[in-house]
């Protein structure tokens, strides 16, 4: 492996490190995660790890509050402020945690448009972290490798934990974004994801100043060249849905919307693999046999086979790869501005009809509530549907009030006259337990008919909780599975629970009134 000592590679930081490995290899970063102990080869290839946490800390995250966040930062929720001070006490402590260790230098790219990238140097203590990185961000090629100069400093150091008595932390994990000193802390926690996450909550405080949208959704485009975005929380079919053979792959988490279209902002995908299926999901199932592949928390059987089934780590198993790894895919990450906009919920109180029609203000609030649901069993405690409202389906990376991304989402579909459709793939014919979960043919067949322009032509009919429109048919859909009322057998029990879903959306959607239009607050359900 190439090691460099400090005066090779210039970390713009105080730090003293035994050694420096910039830029290494998927080769080298395997034979150092090995020795370092960090991981075993899976069969067929990939780096499998354990880490100590096995998701996110979002409630460990601080933004640190100067004059450049003060006033716009939404503050509250997960948008904890933290001083300046705490800061760099913190990074003191860390920059002298350093030495004498082995760090993993990485420079890359946060961005597929040229015009909005930025350039990040992740340095790690952790080979695997390192790997990655690298799979999961754009790499430099060219001249863009030689003259990089970092925009943005991580600086992730796992085996370095807070005090929070001293530190004014929640535990001993933390993740510190500072957007002044351009720098993001990250200690106490081995789970790669915080990396990317930390990056994205980046730039969606820094594009909306340049009008440009960043979104946490996935992107695909036709052979005719129509983008379409999907827009949904885990367990509402986003990956599956955008992993559409017949349509070109953009990026399967995370973009932005310019004047000219959509960018990737990464060059890699983070899959989440528990219970993955070879048929239903043949493209990322073969990145989990994959030389370069980071599988985490996978379990391995005894002959290093990996066990997709088993969630006795954790169900939040991953695996993290290049996209080029997956076949069909848009090479540069680009593409122009979307036809169609899904957003994708898992409504498991079988209210939400399975596809409908939203105007720009019912656009607007079903984009700022981001509501799912979570079904018994996923959680402790959970016993009966629970409502999951996550603004702007992200509300852990969105450090701005959500009233200003719904706003520059709606200038964005104004200007490009997108469609856009609420599609249910939660229950049908009653709440889970008593219904039964919407077909993922007809789920298809129904995004499909909305992609292809087959609905132009359709009489829509409205709802009278939510107001939504809904289409009286769709070719190889029974026409009593669009009417989430007629899908009942008890319409009166349909109304009830609807009402009551309803309630739940006014009572969760108070807290942003002040923030938004009128015509938004108007779309508020009015149950019936």
């Amino acid at each position: 492996m190439t090691t460099m000592n400090e005066h090779e590679v210039t970390l713009n930081l105080p730090l003293n490190p035994g050694s420096i490995h910039h830029n290494p290899t998927v080769a080298e970063l395997y034979e150092a995660a090995i020795r370092r102990g960090e991981g075993h080869i899976s069969e067929g290839g990939p780096l499998a790890v354990r880490t100590n946490k096995t998701g996110r800390s979002p409630k460990d995250r601080f933004i640190v509050e100067d004059d450049l966040t003060r006033g716009a930062v939404w503050w509250g929720g997960f948008n904890t402020p933290i001083a300046p001070s705490v800061f760099d006490a913190l990074l003191t402590r860390m920059e002298a945690h350093t030495d004498g260790r082995e760090l993993f230098v990485q420079d890359l790219y946060a961005g597929t448009d040229r015009e909005q990238r930025i350039g990040v140097r992740f340095i790690q203590e952790m080979a695997y972290h390192s790997l990655f990185v690298r799979n999961m961000f754009v790499r430099p090629t060219g001249d863009d490798r030689d003259t990089f100069q970092p925009d943005w400093t991580v600086l992730n150091l796992p085996s370095f934990h807070a005090d929070p008595a001293r530190d004014g932390t929640r535990t001993d994990t933390f993740i510190l974004v500072n957007f002044t000193r351009r720098m993001v802390l990250i200690g106490g926690t081995e789970y790669a994801g915080e990396n990317k996450k930390a990056i994205f909550g980046v730039l969606n405080f820094l594009l909306p100043e340049v009008g440009v949208m960043p979104m946490h959704c996935s992107a695909n485009v036709g052979r005719d060249g129509d983008v379409a975005l999907f827009f949904g929380l885990s367990g509402t079919g986003k990956t599956t849905l955008s992993a559409d053979p017949e349509r070109a792959l953009i990026g399967d988490d995370e973009h932005g919307w310019t004047d000219r279209g959509v960018f990737n902002f990464e060059g890699g995908c983070y899959a989440k693999v528990i219970g993955l299926n070879r048929d239903a999901e043949p493209a990322i199932y073969r990145t989990t046999h994959m030389y370069g592949t980071v599988l985490e928390n996978v379990v391995l059987r005894g002959d290093h086979t990996a066990d997709l089934d088993d969630g006795s780590l954790t169900e939040n198993t991953r695996s993290a790869y290049p996209i080029e790894y997956i076949d069909n895919i848009v090479p540069e990450g680009l593409a122009g501005h979307p036809r169609n906009i899904v957003f994708l919920t898992a409504d498991a109180f079988g209210v939400l009809p399975p596809l409908s029609r939203l105007t720009e203000e019912q656009m607007m609030y079903q984009f700022i509530s981001g509501f799912t649901a979570k079904i018994p069993g996923t959680e402790q405690g959970v016993v009966d549907p629970e409502p999951t409202f996550s603004t702007c389906f992200g509300a852990p990376f969105m450090p701005r009030h959500p009233g200003e991304y719904a706003r520059l989402l709606a200038q964005k579909v104004r200007a490009s006259g997108a469609r856009v459709w609420l599609v249910n793939t939660g229950w049908t014919g009653g709440k889970y337990g008593e219904g039964k979960r919407m077909s993922i043919a007809h789920t298809r067949r129904l995004i499909n008919a909305a992609l292809n322009g087959e609905l132009d032509d359709v009489p829509f009919v409205q709802e009278p909780n939510f107001g939504l429109s809904i289409p009286t048919r769709v070719p190889g859909v029974p026409a009593e599975v669009l009417d989430p009322r007629t899908a009942w057998a008890d319409p009166a029990r349909y109304d009830q629970t609807a009402r009551r879903l309803a309630g739940m959306f006014r009572t969760n959607f108070e807290r942003f009134s002040a923030g938004v239009d009128a015509a938004v607050t108007d779309c508020m359900p009015t149950p019936a």
